[in-house]
């Protein structure tokens, strides 16, 4: 169900990100109201999204190696991603909504076909791995037909803490915080929290093992 008001917490933090489309309906967007996602403000800045991941998807210059490849596409990471760690590397192709609205720690990998829906606010911690074609849905709709058809949506925000792993064709559903320190089995659909330090599977994701804790890394 979507928020009545707005959330102070998620905006102030907004403007810690780089890229933001500032506006009523944004505002409206990332504290999970209704909000009409056609306004130009957020059409122009997902125009933009675009062109960047499409650059960023297609670029492979033919004298390129390993290190030339991974310092520049370091740098147009930098101009998609809203905050963003040391060292992180996504595997072409890759998709955003936004991408301004994501925060990513150290030391992230992504492999092929990752999708960030990225209306809310998406966080993930350092360590964190993902396997290829990974789903990251903060976007919903009301099931009102005519709510649809007005083009009116909300978003909630996702949240996956330090030390991750997310297996292959794994999707996240708006609203969910993955605690740290969790693998999450290919294929699972996580429509719930899941508590740290767990190993989940299945569709819906169900916690089937504990682990130890580890000690947080400075």
């Amino acid at each position: 169900m979507a928020s009545i008001e707005k959330n102070q917490k998620f905006i102030a933090y907004a403007k810690t990100l780089k890229g933001i489309p500032w506006c009523e309906d944004y505002e409206r967007m990332i504290s999970g109201m209704l909000y009409d996602s056609f306004v130009p403000e957020l059409v122009t800045e997902r125009t933009r999204a675009r062109q960047r991941v499409t650059k960023y998807n297609a670029y492979f210059p033919e004298d390129a190696t390993a290190e030339s490849i991974t310092g520049e596409r370091e740098a147009m990471l930098r101009n998609i991603i809203g905050k963003l760690g040391k060292k992180p590397y996504i595997e072409p192709p890759f998709y955003v909504d936004y991408g301004c609205n994501i925060s990513i720690g150290d030391d992230f990998y992504a492999n092929f076909n990752t999708t960030f829906l990225d209306c809310s606010l998406v966080t993930i911690g350092d360590r964190v791995m993902f396997g290829p074609g990974v789903s990251i849905f903060s976007a919903t709709h009301e099931t009102s037909i005519q709510s649809r058809r007005d083009g009116i949506e909300y978003a909630k925000p996702i949240a996956i803490g330090s030390d991750c792993w997310i297996g292959g064709d794994v999707t996240i559903l708006p609203g969910v915080t993955i605690g740290e320190g969790c693998t999450i089995g290919a294929g699972s659909v996580v429509t719930k929290d899941i508590p740290p330090f767990s190993i989940a599977v299945g569709s819906p994701a169900r916690v089937v093992k504990k682990l130890e804790p580890v000690p947080e890394l400075n």
